[in-house]
């Protein structure tokens, strides 16, 4: 079954919810924003358009990944480079539910990430992962990522840095 990356609607909300609940385990927020579920709705859609954001925040797309109908991941799609995102952020954060996990999402979710920014005139895509995340590792590397190195996050902890040109 073909993956799609689409924005979220009002339909999604006990899916992702569910997601983001199984994905703190990993320490890894799935839901970008608080609030209700309206209010998660309208932050994707200003951040898409690059409206009313918080100091830090760059144009971004939170898109859900869908297969034969059900949220099996997600990714967030920034379109410019703050410091921050320069050093340990990325243009891309993505995940994968862990009942979906190894069957080649992450792979096509980063893929058709990188295509969108690619088509938005982004020529190199920096993507960054846990040094220790050996399974995203692989599908960096999968996707063409090249690493340029490892630094620290703010809490220390290594990060590799790839580029996907």
């Amino acid at each position: 079954m073909p993956l799609t990356l689409r924005f979220p609607t009002a339909e999604d909300e006990t899916a992702v919810r569910a997601l983001h609940e199984q994905l703190l385990a990993d320490d890894f927020s799935f839901v970008l924003d608080e609030g209700t579920w309206s209010d998660v709705l309208d932050a994707v859609e200003h951040a898409s358009r690059g409206e009313n954001l918080a100091p830090g925040f760059v144009r971004a797309d939170y898109l859900l990944a869908e297969v034969a109908g059900e949220v099996v991941g997600r990714s967030s799609i920034r379109y410019a480079l703050t410091d921050y995102l320069l050093r340990v952020g990325g243009h891309v954060g993505y995940a994968v539910g862990p009942a979906f996990r190894r069957r080649g999402y992450a792979t096509e979710i980063l893929r058709q990430s990188v295509a969108r920014l690619n088509a938005a005139g982004v020529d190199r895509v920096l993507v960054v992962c846990a040094d220790d995340n050996a399974a995203s590792a692989a599908t960096i590397e999968a996707c063409g990522g090249v690493l340029e190195n490892v630094v620290p996050d703010r809490d220390g902890r290594p990060v590799r840095r790839y580029w996907i040109g």
